[in-house]
């Protein structure tokens, strides 16, 4: 399953369990739904390690942090899946805002390069 928009795109690689997102999220509220449905399905799945790859996510406003610790707070819930989560340092706002999703998730994997 796959999102495409002309801002960002998000891309589901279910054999591999990586969910890739690119772009820049500046969306509102509900607007988040089908992007949260489709990291809620890949949760779901319950692979033994599922990877959010962020490296491409130029930008993320509040509601999309929202969105993602809603996954997060997701994943936890079933612990049934390991969490590596990878970013970027080429966008100041990754360090230091997928580093508050480990407070969610003690035990996601968190590689910024």
């Amino acid at each position: 399953m796959d999102i495409t928009h002309q801002d960002y795109q998000v891309q589901y690689d279910e054999a591999a369990a990586i969910v890739r997102c690119s772009g820049s999220f500046r969306l509102h509220g509900d607007e988040y739904k089908p992007v949260l449905d489709l990291l809620t399905q890949a949760a779901d799945a319950r692979p033994a390690m599922l990877t959010l790859d962020l490296r491409e996510l130029q930008f993320l406003n509040s509601s999309g942090i929202n969105t993602l610790s809603k996954f997060v707070l997701q994943v936890r819930k079933h612990a049934a899946s390991q969490v590596l989560v990878q970013g970027s340092t080429r966008y100041p706002w990754q360090e230091k805002s997928l580093k508050n999703l480990q407070r969610l998730l003690p035990a996601l994997q968190l590689d910024i390069v």
